[in-house]
């Protein structure tokens, strides 16, 4: 039941002259209505955005505002109700009284509640459309997951990827006046009641106006993240690039600029130069900013071989300081705000910089957990860390920062060494362990990632700490040479695997680690999931949980590691996850129709084999059916099982007739695959598929587009099953003889090589009886590694090449957070007009 008890024990009405206001008893029951944004200027600049609701306005605040950018998640923190007569209110509440500060009508207009509103706000989603003068089109609330303890009932306001979305545009700035009087935010403090004079800027983030030397800052222990074994999912996280250097604690005070490592060190003057005069070029009195210096290689990605390489040459000016944290501005503290609010803070102070500036900000990400992770990996990053956008700034190890790894990787401390046998003495490898119950305890050798000058600056230290006595709590293996030194050296180190009695496979030295004492450093073990105890067995290997949104399989791969796309080191299981990936979309376009497949089981460069029929020990994941017209075996699959066996079976690229097992007889798309001569540029390839798409609308034919992932597009046109293949196959053929026809210099109908000199041949072919073309989503045994790609007209006019869509690249995964274009294929078919 709606109710204002809350608001008004919050305000004293004879100080403020914000409306008392009461239910609207006439407006119970009733849904939808009037929405409002107000933007309010009090301790903290933020806008209130209210939805009439059974005689009351819904009320959340939300500091950052809404945007129209549908990657944009904004946390809206659900406050009390305020009466409908609130919407109208533009003035300033008095300062000491609750929400002391300006008011403007910032937007208001009608909103449609998908459903019921109240069970979408007791479930904690909320639909709805919105129109306004400012904000229109489909909107979302979502509630995020309360944390123990937590006070405050946090949603994310949404974007919907329609017509009315405007992604990369801030909205707020374009347009900061009040709809109602016109006037900004600032204005309205002034007491101006006319447009006219010139608007303030808002405090909370105003330059110093000096830099004098301030009192010197008190280190914050910094947040620590747990490993995990995978990144979370959930709309609540977001996600950064686990950066490969050294973390740093950036303290401006007044004129003086401190870097402190995150034990309180004062490292300041190993890192003199950019990245610190970067940091004293901010305009801030004060700030306590959390961040990682790091060298990047030729790749782009941060190397700590690089950065530990230039500590010891002296050398600053590769430093990078990547930020990802704000705790302290302006003398405020900021650490009991959320994430989201706490970077986007930070982005106003860093403002607009270079991209090669020493000084850079850490962008997080929206993308689910897992395939962040696998983008990450795949770049040859080190891993991802997750963080709970609504979560505050809490020192110390927790759970609202979880870190995954692409590699094994962690620090040891180092307690002997071997030798080198050639000249010169250098490293054979190192002898590492960690701490438990008080004990040094051996984890094996590191053989390989030392050289040069590191190598023989690591071998004096070494040697200046030889010991007579093994510092490991057990007996480990002998070797030559093998010289024991005091546990005070910290390493840290990459490696594949643990052993069953805790041994380190395949390891790598990547540094040594100044910065963390030897006694903290313990075996890094992901945290076990509620009520799976450690090391129990259980007959069998649980399947991975997958991230939002993709599929599950009891199909085992074997070698999941087999580089399929070995160039761009896409394995069998990186192909796996891509079809998990994209399961929920392409599933209507290859279940329970009939298959021809091209399989590389050695990988695109070795042999490859073209399938239509079954062959003796093939999966039964994957089905067969009897052609009637000739007897032969057709392939089909059933479900992700059978996609998960395909990949199993070394297929790369999974084509697909145009219609169902069900109905052999009766296509239910048309298909027109663009194939351009060698020398033809993508722009003319791109005015081709233009061209048909005119040619269809003009005969009224619904037409879509996707890239083939290699050197040109298809335009397909969905069918309701009506006419026969010979029909269809007539009216493409006699579709494109009118292309050529109508432009014989640019298109040919016809298949050989000859008549398709200097052209583009528009194959109608694809659409006879058993001829097949490459199925939405799947891979291209083609170099890049490929996706044939749905997509939408407006894409192709602004440019998009058709080989756009990489597997697990970040085009290919920002182009799967958009709107399915193709989601209403089979529903929008119509039968082909005879004649």
């Amino acid at each position: 039941m709606a109710s204002l008890e809350q608001y008004h024990a919050k305000r004293n009405f004879r100080k403020t002259a914000e409306p008392a206001g009461k239910v609207d008893r006439r407006k119970k029951g009733e849904t939808g209505g009037i929405f409002v944004v107000q933007k309010h200027a009090a301790t903290r600049l933020h806008y209130d955005f209210r939805l009439e609701y059974d005689g009351v306005l819904w009320s959340w605040a939300v500091t950052r505002g809404p945007s129209l950018d549908p990657h944009e998640r904004r946390l809206a923190v659900h406050v009390e109700d305020h009466p409908l007569d609130y919407a109208s209110f533009e003035g300033t509440i008095p300062k000491g009284e609750y929400g002391g500060g300006s008011v403007i009508v910032w937007d208001e207009g009608k909103w449609i509640p998908d459903g019921d509103p109240a069970k979408a706000m007791k479930k904690g989603h909320i639909d709805f459309e919105l129109e306004g003068h400012k904000l229109n089109g489909r909107w979302h609330l979502v509630r995020l997951k309360p944390r123990p303890r937590e006070k405050r009932d946090n949603w994310l306001l949404i974007k919907s990827n329609d017509a009315a979305a405007r992604p990369g545009e801030d909205i707020l700035a374009e347009a900061p006046q009040s709809v109602k009087s016109g006037l900004t935010v600032e204005e309205v403090g002034e007491g101006k009641t006319a447009r006219g004079a010139k608007p303030k800027v808002w405090h909370s983030n105003r330059p110093a106006t000096a830099k004098a030397k301030a009192a010197r800052l008190e280190f914050i222990e910094p947040q620590l993240a747990t490993l995990e074994k995978t990144a979370p999912s959930g709309e609540e996280w977001v996600h950064e690039v686990k950066f490969d250097g050294y973390r740093m604690q950036a303290q401006i005070a007044g004129s003086e600029v401190r870097l402190l490592t995150r034990t309180g060190l004062d490292w300041t003057k190993k890192f003199e130069g950019p990245a610190v005069a970067g940091l004293a070029g901010l305009k801030c009195r004060d700030a306590v900013i959390d961040g990682e210096i790091v060298v990047l290689a030729d790749s782009g990605v941060s190397s700590f071989a690089l950065l530990q390489a230039d500590l010891s040459a002296g050398r600053t000016d590769r430093f990078v300081y990547y930020v990802f944290d704000l705790m302290r501005l302006d003398g405020e503290d900021l650490r009991g705000e959320p994430l989201v609010e706490r970077k986007q803070a930070l982005a106003d102070l860093l403002g607009k910089q270079a991209e090669d500036s020493a000084l850079r900000f850490s962008d997080h990400f929206n993308e689910p957990g897992k395939v962040m992770l696998q983008h990450v990996c795949r770049m040859g990053l080190e891993g991802v860390v997750s963080k709970r956008a609504d979560a505050p700034y809490r020192s110390g190890r927790g759970l609202t920062w979880i870190k995954s790894k692409c590699t094994l990787r962690q620090e040891f401390v180092i307690g002997g060494y071997l030798p080198s046998d050639k000249t010169g003495r250098g490293l054979r490898s190192l002898l590492v362990g960690y701490y438990e119950g008080g004990k040094l305890h051996y984890a094996g050798r590191v053989g390989t990632g030392f050289s040069g000058k590191v190598a023989a600056d690591l071998k004096k230290q070494l040697d200046g700490l030889k010991a007579k006595t093994s510092p490991f709590a057990a007996a480990v293996p002998k070797g030559k040479g093998l010289t024991w030194i005091e546990p005070k050296l910290v390493g840290e180190v990459e490696f594949r695997s643990w052993t069953s009695d805790r041994i380190i496979r395949h390891a790598a030295f990547q540094g040594l680690r100044e910065d963390k004492p030897a006694e903290e450093v313990v075996q890094e073990k992901p945290k076990q999931a509620p009520g799976k105890a450690e090391g129990k067995a259980s007959g069998a290997k649980a399947a991975s949980k997958p991230a939002a949104g993709t599929a599950r399989t009891s199909v085992k791969l074997s070698h999941p590691d087999k580089f399929l796309w070995p160039d761009e080191k896409v394995t069998k299981q990186g192909l796996l996850d891509h079809y998990a990936l994209v399961w929920p979309r392409m599933e209507q376009f290859v279940v329970n129709r009939p298959l021809s497949l091209v399989r590389a089981p050695d990988g695109i460069h070795g042999q490859r084999f073209f399938q239509k029929h079954a062959s003796p020990g093939m999966s039964d994941k994957i089905a067969r059916t009897k052609d009637p017209t000739d007897g032969e075996e057709i392939l089909f699959i059933k479900d992700f099982d059978g996609i998960a066996a395909l990949v199993q079976y070394g297929v790369v690229e999974v084509h697909i007739w145009g219609c169902t097992v069900d109905e052999l007889d009766r296509p239910d798309q048309i298909v027109f695959d663009l194939d351009p001569d060698e020398g033809i540029g993508v722009q003319a390839v791109r005015d081709a598929a233009l061209d048909i798409r005119a040619k269809l609308d003009e005969l009224s034919l619904l037409n879509l587009v996707k890239t083939s992932g290699g050197k040109g597009f298809h335009v397909v046109v969905p069918l309701k099953p009506s006419a026969d293949w010979d029909e269809v196959k007539d009216f493409a053929h006699h579709f494109a003889r009118a292309l050529e026809q109508a432009s014989p210099d640019r298109y040919t109908a016809t298949l050989s090589k000859k008549a398709r000199t200097g052209r583009i041949f528009v194959d109608y072919l694809r659409n006879g009886r058993g001829s097949t073309t490459v199925a939405p989503y799947s891979s291209r045994a083609k170099k890049g590694a490929t996706v044939s790609m749905p997509v939408t007209w407006p894409e192709i006019e602004a440019g998009l090449p058709p080989n756009a869509f990489p597997i697990g690249d970040a085009t290919t995964l920002k182009q799967l957070n958009k709107a399915d274009p193709w989601k209403e294929f089979f529903k929008l078919g119509k039968p082909l007009k005879r004649g």
